[in-house]
């Protein structure tokens, strides 16, 4: 009897041992003030982003909770005005007793909403041309709200295209996939995601039968700084009007056509011919077949640096240069490099710089080895919970859509469970 009541006593402790309390703060940036009376709920990522406990912030801003298993990395989420906000630096790690969420007010109209840039990344194998859209489009709204609503963002899609990803990021978040809607007329689709003050970045891939040849006529629905083709050297480029475009500086491996200040009104018309694949495409495919990982993006955590200097456009404004990100790749693309995302981080803490028309491909990134020591190997554990986080958060959304089998659900959640616990560990050691 005695031993059993000094086992029970042990497990007692051990239990108090891993409790602990986290307090947070949510403040309202548009404000300027706490914000009172938010929704506040303390996920736990080892659980599939299961809910844990709900709240609400109090006159203070403030809320409270008990968590019976601190040493696993928890979420906390705030609903404020109908968007959800997460704490900048990700999840609530073991030893966290402290967060701050900023939440920003909602609006359903806003000045402000610029799009900075628009990327058509086109390439064509056999039958079908392939284009992925990158747009960037930031919200400088001031006071700073969040655009909200059902109708965020408006795009048009050439007759015959076949919608195959759209994904959005938020400033200083992690790729999700979105669900465009179509809005009754052809070719025009919106999206809802919310767009949050910053830059918020948005992917649309889709692809068109292709004989050879085809002609588009982009349709502009608002003013852009930047509107940027790309497409592999073996692709021939005619644009309908000869002083529209004018080309980056000469790229070994790509075409690229940039104009500047276009509106709605303007004759963006061009003509493409010929196949090819553009080199990021591929090493995108090398990479996902021999294992470099799925779903987690390196370029929401990268320096924007691109994997290979494009030098200065020509004839376009010096803001465009910041954009190369965008133009050498999508998030799609890098989406499939996992460990590239891990291989970045890791450098970056272990102070090796590499100048930016000096830097390795991507494929090439993969596959190089790296020598790291004990404090860089948990930093890499670290960065691999954050995107965890994001994983098993789009998880739970695509299956509250329905886009996902329960099968194809539980051994996605199993196999990213079972990462976050090797992560965890490494964490530990």
């Amino acid at each position: 009897m005695r031993k059993v009541s000094l086992f029970v006593a042990m497990m007692l402790v051990a239990a108090l041992a891993s409790a602990a309390t986290l307090t947070g703060t949510v403040k309202n940036m548009t404000t300027g003030k706490p914000s009172a009376g938010d929704e506040v709920a303390l996920l736990a990522l080892s659980q599939g982003m299961s809910e844990q406990a709900k709240t609400k912030s109090d006159a203070n801003g403030t809320f409270t909770f008990d968590i019976a298993d601190a040493n696993t990395p928890h979420l906390v989420r705030v609903t404020h005005d109908g968007v959800n906000y997460f704490p900048p630096g990700g999840p609530v790690r073991p030893g966290m007793t402290t967060v701050e969420i900023p939440v920003y007010d909602g609006a359903k109209k806003l000045d402000g909403i610029t799009t900075t840039v628009n990327v058509m990344r086109v390439q064509a194998d056999g039958g079908n041309l392939q284009i992925l859209t990158l747009i960037a489009v930031n919200n400088g709204s001031n006071p700073p709200r969040t655009l909200g609503g059902e109708n965020t963002y408006e795009f048009y899609l050439p007759p015959g295209a076949q919608l195959d990803q759209s994904i959005a990021q938020a400033p200083g978040g992690m790729p999700v996939s979105v669900a465009p809607v179509p809005d009754g007329k052809s070719g025009k689709y919106h999206v809802g995601y919310a767009m949050k003050p910053g830059e918020t970045r948005l992917e649309i891939a889709y692809h068109l039968p292709y004989s050879g040849e085809a002609t588009f006529t982009p349709k502009v629905t608002d003013n852009i700084q930047h509107f940027v083709v790309m497409m592999p050297k073996s692709m021939k480029f005619e644009a309908k009007d000869g002083a529209r475009f004018s080309p980056m500086n000469e790229d070994n491996t790509a075409n690229i056509m940039v104009a500047t200040q276009v509106t709605p009104t303007m004759d963006l018309s061009f003509r493409v011919s010929g196949t090819g694949m553009l080199p990021d495409e591929q090493a995108g495919q090398q990479a996902q077949s021999s294992g470099g990982g799925g779903g987690m993006s390196g370029r929401a955590m990268a320096d924007n640096r691109p994997g290979g200097g494009l030098g200065a456009p020509i004839d376009s404004p010096d803001p465009l240069i910041k954009y190369r990100w965008m133009i050498l790749g999508g998030l799609a693309i890098v989406m499939v490099l996992g460990g590239v995302f891990v291989v970045s981080r890791a450098n970056q803490q272990a102070e090796v710089s590499v100048p930016v028309a000096a830097a390795p491909s991507r494929a090439a990134a993969v596959a190089a080895p790296v020598s790291v020591g004990a404090p860089v190997v948990k930093e890499r554990s670290g960065m691999l919970l954050e995107a965890l986080k994001e994983e098993l958060f789009q998880l739970e959304v695509e299956k509250q859509q329905g886009r996902i089998s329960a099968e194809e659900y539980e051994k996605s959640r199993e196999a990213l469970n079972q990462t976050l616990q090797r992560a965890l560990a490494r964490q530990k050691s």
